[in-house]
């Protein structure tokens, strides 16, 4: 058999306003009344370079060690935002997998918006101009077929 486990240990924060323990490696703070040495731990390792004044261009230091600020800020520069899809475009595209020469039509109206407005979506139109060309010509195509059976069939008939 095994032993029963041991019920979990619980950490209990300090009170309120108790000094917390300081971190792992870090020496503790003195007690209270004595002061801490101003100067801290010794330390031996290199010390850091003094980062030296800002120069002018004849040689000499600015005054007070801080280079003179230019006049005022330049604004951000502008950039043309940026431009919208063609809602024809979406529409043609769709359509042209709905009712195809629906989606022939919005997509002409798309091309000219397109040419005269600079949005986006081109491609778009394109696309459900093809796609919708395609269609028309599969369904002509199938109606002539149709027709050609039924005209064959009705000669046949007589």
């Amino acid at each position: 058999m095994y032993p029963p486990p041991e019920p979990p240990t619980q950490v209990v924060p300090p009170p309120y306003g108790a000094p917390s323990p300081p971190p792992y490696g870090a020496q503790p703070p003195p007690p209270y009344g004595e002061q801490a040495s101003p100067a801290g731990p010794p330390f031996a390792g290199p010390q850091p370079t003094p980062i030296p004044p800002p120069v002018a261009d004849d040689g000499q230091a600015y005054p007070g060690g801080y280079a003179p600020q230019g006049g005022y800020a330049q604004p951000y520069p502008t950039y043309a935002q940026a431009r919208g899809t063609n809602t024809m475009a979406i529409m043609s595209l769709v359509l042209a997998l709905v009712f195809a020469p629906a989606g022939v039509i919005c997509g002409h109206i798309a091309k000219r918006q397109i040419a005269q407005t600079g949005e986006e979506g081109s491609g778009l139109a394109t696309a459900g101009l093809v796609i919708g060309y395609i269609q028309v010509g599969l369904g002509v195509l199938a109606c002539c077929i149709v027709g050609i059976a039924l005209a064959a069939g009705g000669a046949a008939g007589t």
